[in-house]
């Protein structure tokens, strides 16, 4: 295939976050992952205001502050960020071998995610995702998908024609957002089926 491919991250590239990582999480908020009147209230104020921290409109200390509903110290908050990014730090090595036969074929790649500044700067670090070469981040656009903000800002940075490109999400409403603009998009639902979608044959 010609044109370019865009990856979410979380759910894409990497599995959501593991059962023992969301427990981890959960305790390094000083909270009982064992008690539901501890977890649930964590995980809906972890939602409730990712989207305004993964747009830089939170900073780390003001969202988890806002997740604890109490004052979060510079040494418990750097334990929770540290937590959070280990959480979404887990490669999904089939999709990463749909990246690499896109490689080995020459497609433009670009990643295209939703994360706060501290899992972005973590991102460009792992030697995993600099397969891709052009990494987009919310945190640094100011503008979370579906947005139409987020994906003009990505394909105007790469200098190219929404039809010229393809995205890949596992999240309905993203995806919807893409063909908004003019992007060919695909719902991720497991990397035999992107493969096949992408007419491509992962090594093996």
């Amino acid at each position: 295939m010609t044109g370019w491919v865009v990856f979410d991250y979380g759910g894409v590239l990497c599995i959501d976050q593991p059962e023992p990582d969301r427990r981890a999480l959960v305790a390094t908020a000083g909270l009982d992952p064992d008690s539901a009147d501890h977890t649930a209230p964590f995980w809906a104020a972890y939602w409730r205001d990712r989207p305004a921290y993964d747009r830089a409109e939170l900073d780390s200390a003001a969202y988890w502050s806002g997740v604890l509903g109490r004052p979060v110290g510079a040494a418990e908050l750097d334990a929770l960020d540290a937590a959070d990014v280990a959480s979404w730090s887990h490669p999904q090595p089939a999709t990463l071998a749909v990246v690499d036969a896109l490689l080995c074929d020459g497609v433009g790649l670009a990643l295209l995610s939703n994360a706060p500044p501290s899992l972005a700067d973590r991102l460009d670090r792992m030697d995993w995702t600099r397969r891709i070469p052009h990494r987009f981040y919310s945190c640094r656009l100011r503008a979370t998908k579906p947005d139409p903000a987020a994906y003009g800002q990505l394909l105007a940075a790469l200098g190219a024609d929404a039809g010229t490109a393809t995205f890949v999400d596992d999240r309905p409403a993203n995806v919807a957002g893409a063909i908004a603009v003019g992007m060919r998009a695909l719902r991720f639902t497991d990397p035999a089926k992107l493969a096949h979608d992408l007419g491509i044959e992962p090594a093996r």
